[in-house]
């Protein structure tokens, strides 16, 4: 298996993850904190949305537009916020996540294994030093945030079926 296939094996896994916890989630539910002080799960979609937009964009590559005033919609300011008028709906936010989705993936179909290996830019060395580890962050960063889904489910008694 080569980087770009083990890299889209992360992102795949991890959005399954992602299907599975929230497919039985109503939109109201995606409003729930598990304890004080965490995300709603509402919120937490926003800012994936809006990080993998970023990081992508940021890495240099085209993707999808998002709505005006979403990114400032998922900001760590925001993320106290309840009112649900704030929120998108549960299928608004797959279609989103989806379209931002498929950009991702249509700039790693680009990367050759020497190309996974260049650097990004400096700001985001924190976190990914090469473009391959910025794609890969793209899978762990959602399983790191599908993750928190969990509490809120057993929170709802959901079964946890992964």
């Amino acid at each position: 298996m080569i980087a770009s296939e083990v890299i889209r094996n992360t992102i795949d896994t991890s959005q399954s993850v992602l299907d599975a916890y929230l497919g039985d989630l109503t939109d109201e539910e995606l409003l729930i904190r598990a304890v004080p002080g965490s995300n709603h799960i509402a919120w937490q979609l926003g800012h994936l949305i809006a990080a993998e937009h970023g990081m992508i964009t940021g890495g240099g590559f085209q993707m999808p537009a998002l709505p005006d005033g979403f990114n400032e919609r998922y900001t760590s300011e925001t993320s106290s916020v309840d009112d649900a008028a704030k929120f998108l709906k549960k299928d608004e936010y797959i279609q989103l996540l989806g379209k931002q989705r498929e950009g991702t993936m249509a700039a790693l179909a680009t990367m050759s294994e020497n190309d996974l290996e260049k650097p990004t830019p400096e700001s985001m060395h924190a976190y990914a030093k090469t473009l391959g580890e910025l794609f890969n962050m793209i899978g762990v960063h959602q399983m790191m945030h599908v993750g928190q889904f969990v509490q809120v489910r057993r929170k709802l008694e959901k079964p946890i079926t992964i």
